[in-house]
């Protein structure tokens, strides 16, 4: 078994492989997560939201440290072995946010990973060009359910009516049923109400 001390890498089919210090773009897309979905998780006692630096151990024997967990609430408890912390089976939802250095296993090997140790929900996020793709697992394989794309109002006074009405301007969260993050949120500096 692998020590609950922390490491600075993950294990991926037996692979061992450095976790990268995450740039800015990432840590605010981390931070505005985990206060947004964790803040309506706790307020309404429905889970638990967890940031970087977290191992996760799967059941196929990967090691992983995802940008972004969130753990049900009838799932917490049994999934947390001790104080010490590690996370121990699988969480419901899991999120990437992109560096340089991660987003091909981001998109391949992780998502694999992930898809067959049975995550409901996940996000595969870029920083730079502000969009987010969500995975939804249906009968064990997952399927694209939206690409949501940040606009600035700038970008959004360029489209046609049309072209505005087809622009989603929230997130909706699958495994809080449908809990609605506004895009906006997500990438910004500070929050929109």
């Amino acid at each position: 078994m692998l020590s609950d001390i922390r490491n600075d890498y993950e294990i991926i089919e037996g692979v061992k492989f450095m976790s990268p210090s995450p740039g800015w773009g990432h840590v605010n897309v981390t931070a505005n997560l985990v206060t947004i979905i964790n803040g309506y998780a706790r307020i309404n006692k429905l889970g638990v939201a967890i940031a970087d630096n977290f191992d996760v151990h799967f059941p196929d024997g990967s090691l992983f440290r995802p940008d972004f967990i969130f753990v049900s609430a009838e799932k917490a408890k049994s999934l947390f072995e001790n104080e010490n912390a590690t996370l121990h089976g699988v969480p419901d939802m899991v999120a990437e946010i992109f560096s340089r250095s991660t987003m091909k296993r981001d998109i391949g090997i992780k998502k694999d990973v992930y898809e067959r140790n049975g995550v409901r929900e996940y996000w595969i996020i870029d920083p730079w060009s502000e969009y987010i793709q969500v995975y939804l697992l249906n009968d064990g394989k997952y399927k694209l359910d939206n690409v949501y794309q940040n606009y600035s109002d700038d970008e959004l006074s360029e489209l046609t009516d049309e072209e505005r009405a087809e622009v989603e301007l929230e997130v909706p969260v699958a495994v809080l049923d449908g809990f609605k993050v506004k895009i906006r949120n997500i990438f910004g500096w500070y929050f929109e109400s």
